[in-house]
């Protein structure tokens, strides 16, 4: 069986990092901490998991304090998480069986990372991501900011889900360390140039975005995955800044990499919706729910526009169309993965009342 050493690089996550070390105690042999600063009690609860905390002056770059907690770990594997992650009790289970069948030989294996979720709970967006790497392969990581790493070798692709319980708002500390490289004289290379145009668009800066995002997709030899969230991005910002005709264009453009992507279907359908052309939005709602899942996809997953969302919106299409019994049916759909959403709840009492009064 495979030993694994966790590590990990905090700051000021009291809050958080006590539910993380107990989500994994039972599949980890050692745990790395490397504090960047805290000004709270996360290194004296860091210190009752382990003797092994150390202190990294931070310097602005993410990838110099990972690779310093990797120089640190001593067992055959390291698995990496972050203080807001967790496992739950169905993926620690996995974790364990993975423990005890993993091939030695295996140099990396990958897992989904549930990243974030509505004010409901229901998850929104996923990621597969490199999650236990062979110590002996000596993987570095490179980025100042969403860091990643350089693997190679053998790869296995696992049905592990960390996920991702953010207590913490979110703070413009990554906005800033991109301004700051830039007005150091650094020319962003090409993953920062995406990186960075999704901070500018998170703090409502559309116009600089939309600059950043078409650099990016200007780059050749990009991943087509990346492409297409890019495109996606640009159709986000066009639309919150009311230029319809280039939201569209970005969207069409999207197809140019792959065939239709859920997203995609509905943000065209969102289009025609708008407008008040509920056909055509039909026909890009039904879409988004029947292009197929991509297993191992290492693209953003939405799972919104996978799931609830298009059936929802086809709901609110359907009744305008006045078919009230296939608004009532996608609205039904929508409710079982979201059955608390009071949109939902308001929504399936109007059309239940509506059918009711037409079997009169």
């Amino acid at each position: 069986m495979i030993t694994v050493s966790l590590c990990m690089i905090v700051k000021n996550e009291e809050q958080t990092l006590e539910r993380c070390l107990a989500s994994v105690k039972d599949i980890i042999d050692e745990v790395i901490i490397v504090d960047t600063g805290s000004t709270d009690r996360t290194k004296e609860l860091a210190a009752k998991w382990t003797s092994k905390v150390f202190d990294f002056p931070w310097n602005d770059d993410f990838a110099t304090a990972r690779n310093f907690s990797f120089a640190q770990a001593t067992m055959d594997y390291i698995l990496w998480l972050d203080a807001d992650d967790i496992l739950l009790q169905e993926d620690l289970e996995k974790f364990i069986h993975l423990k005890e069948t993993l091939d030695p030989s295996v140099d990396t294996v990958s897992m989904d990372y549930a990243c974030t979720f509505d004010d409901r709970g229901s998850l929104l967006l996923s990621v597969r991501r490199y999650r236990l790497l062979r110590r002996e392969k000596n993987f570095k990581w490179y980025g100042v900011i969403h860091e990643d790493l350089d693997v190679s070798g053998i790869g296995y692709d696992s049905d592990i889900v960390v996920t991702h319980r953010q207590i913490h708002t979110r703070t413009d500390r990554n906005l800033r360390i991109y301004e700051n490289l830039l007005a150091s004289g650094m020319i962003l290379g090409t993953r920062d140039m995406l990186h960075y145009a999704t901070e500018l668009y998170q703090f409502q800066e559309y116009e600089k975005a939309i600059e950043y995002y078409l650099k990016f997709i200007r780059v050749k030899d990009t991943p087509l995955e990346h492409k297409i969230y890019a495109c996606v991005q640009l159709s986000y910002c066009y639309h919150h800044i009311g230029n319809q005709e280039r939201e569209l264009q970005f969207i069409f453009k999207s197809f140019e990499y792959d065939v239709p992507h859920p997203e995609s279907c509905n943000r065209v359908g969102h289009y025609f919706l708008e407008n008040k052309q509920f056909t055509q939005a039909v026909f890009w709602y039904k879409l988004a729910i029947e292009v197929p899942v991509q297993k191992n996809d290492w693209g953003i997953v939405n799972h919104a526009s996978r799931t609830w969302l298009p059936h929802m919106q086809l709901g609110l299409c359907y009744y305008q169309l006045g078919d009230q019994k296939r608004a009532y049916d996608h609205t039904k759909i929508a409710l079982t993965y979201n059955p608390n959403d009071e949109r939902l709840l308001n929504n399936i009492k109007i059309l239940e009342e509506l059918l009711h009064q037409n079997d009169e």
